[in-house]
């Protein structure tokens, strides 16, 4: 039986109770722990919350227990994969987090083209292993980035205009329940389960292990960044609007708008300048790639061309550096439609008015295998916006930026109200209007994850999150 006792007599009055858990082989870290405050810590320095107790679980027999001793104590859960979802989802305060950050490894099966992946896993995790074998299946473009978050949420980066979301490419996960039990969902087993944790985040249990199918890619693909000067923000995006309506579905770009961070790959004179950066990655022959990006290669004067060869994994790297562990973030998101010349006006006049160097916009182009999958086959919501675009406020501990930064962030996305179409749940922060996860889904599909939510956690035991109310 799952026991709550107290300290020794001698530390009653200094120290809250003790936890422990019967059956339970990882490691539980306190309060009193030296390494308590690193523990939880999340990617997002602008969380400060204080877990009574962490467990940090080595296999899905220790999420089980520790579902069910949250349950027996009426404990608050919150669920730590990679922690870095902005919203701080991953920390509670006063409750137990279920920590799966030792939980990492990843099985892959080259001839069936398959990867077993624990849920603790990050993105880094997984590209090491499927390259090894010249496999790949659409992951973050942070390699830092959580498998679980970013799974469950959908899952947008460079692969998925040709092999679609992270959730197109699901074809099963473990799951511990409310009630805990761990399932195993599929098309097969528990198809409404598996059909809800493909977009409806964090809503329906503790995700233990997924399996993905792969696709073949790289180990070298033709990828990069271009930079042009900030002043030639709208022409530049007015040549992207044309350039990516007929690109080839193996091309992945986002957009990015912000200074140039001080990568030793850029010269020393164009550090911290403001400019507009569209980052690249071919998903196919470099030949073809190579003439697929010939226009936007060849359009104004770029201040610098880093496209060539590189190594898959290396790439999918490139950018952690500028989004660092422990910075403070705050954002704002939508989806957009096709970039009209009001829409470009808009982002040109918004996107360079904040006052940290490290804030920053990113627009990502989406269609593609993105919107030819079937209506309503995952719970990812509105399949059809042209792009998702992130509004990034982004400070360091001890600058000043953090109010000014917030509100530019605040009042670009008043700006960009009446082109909004949805928004991508991954990219929701912490203290959003609860309407807009709705916005996230559509009527139909939230009504429906309703059902499944009521279903498979009635009680809203896994709250802390884009949360999804029971009926």
């Amino acid at each position: 039986m799952t026991t709550l006792t107290t300290a020794e007599a001698g530390h009653r009055s200094k120290q809250p109770p003790v936890l422990q858990i019967d059956g339970f082989r990882g490691r539980l870290i306190r309060v009193d722990d030296t390494d308590y405050d690193s523990a939880r810590a999340v990617w997002n320095g602008a969380i400060d919350r204080r877990p009574r107790l962490i467990a940090r679980c080595i296999g899905s027999a220790d999420v089980v227990a520790a579902v069910r001793f949250a349950r027996e104590h009426d404990l608050e859960i919150a669920i730590r994969g990679g922690g870095h979802n902005v919203a701080g989802t991953a920390v509670c305060d006063d409750g137990i987090v279920i920590d799966l950050s030792a939980m990492r490894a990843v099985r892959v099966d080259p001839a069936a083209r398959r990867a077993w992946v624990q849920g603790g896993a990050l993105w880094g995790d997984v590209d090491h292993e499927t390259q090894a074998h010249g496999l790949a299946t659409t992951g973050g473009i942070v390699s830092h980035t959580g498998v679980a978050g970013l799974t469950l949420g959908g899952g947008i980066g460079w692969l998925m205009r040709k092999h679609g979301l992270t959730v197109d490419n699901l074809l099963a996960a473990e799951v511990v329940t409310a009630d805990g039990k761990l399932l195993r969902a599929s098309e097969d087993e528990h198809p409404d389960l598996f059909w809800a944790l493909r977009g409806g985040g964090g809503n329906f249990g503790v995700v233990t292990s997924f399996e993905f199918c792969l696709h073949a890619v790289g180990p070298t693909v033709l990828a990069g960044p271009i930079l042009w000067d900030a002043s030639d923000a709208a022409e530049v995006l007015r040549f992207y609007r044309d350039f990516v309506r007929d690109a080839p579905d193996e091309l992945g770009t986002v957009v990015r708008f912000g200074t140039v961070p001080p990568l030793p790959v850029i010269p020393g004179n164009l550090h911290w300048r403001p400019v507009v950066m569209v980052g690249t990655c071919y998903a196919g022959p470099i030949e073809d790639g190579e003439r697929a990006l010939r226009p936007l290669r060849a359009s104004r004067t770029p201040l610098l061309d880093l496209i060539g060869q590189k190594p898959y994994a290396g790439f999918q790297g490139a950018l952690d550096s500028t989004v660092v562990h422990g910075w403070n973030y705050y954002w704002k998101s939508t989806h957009l439609p096709e970039l009209s010349d009001d829409l470009i006006d808009v982002i040109a006049a918004h996107a360079f008015s904040c006052a940290s160097p490290r804030s920053y916009v990113a627009l990502f182009h989406l269609k593609g295998a993105v919107s030819r999958a079937t209506a309503g086959g995952t719970a990812f919501g509105n399949r059809q916006a042209s792009h998702a675009i992130t509004l990034d406020a982004v400070w360091r501990a001890g600058e000043d930026f953090g109010e000014r930064d917030t509100a530019w962030t605040r009042g670009f996305f008043a700006a960009l109200g009446r082109f909004r179409q949805g928004v991508y749940v991954n990219f929701l922060g912490g203290d959003e209007d609860p309407n807009r996860v709705r916005e996230a889904y559509g009527d139909f599909v939230y009504d429906r994850l309703v059902g499944v939510k009521t279903r498979y956690d009635p009680d809203n035991v896994f709250h802390h999150n884009q949360n999804i109310r029971p009926g």
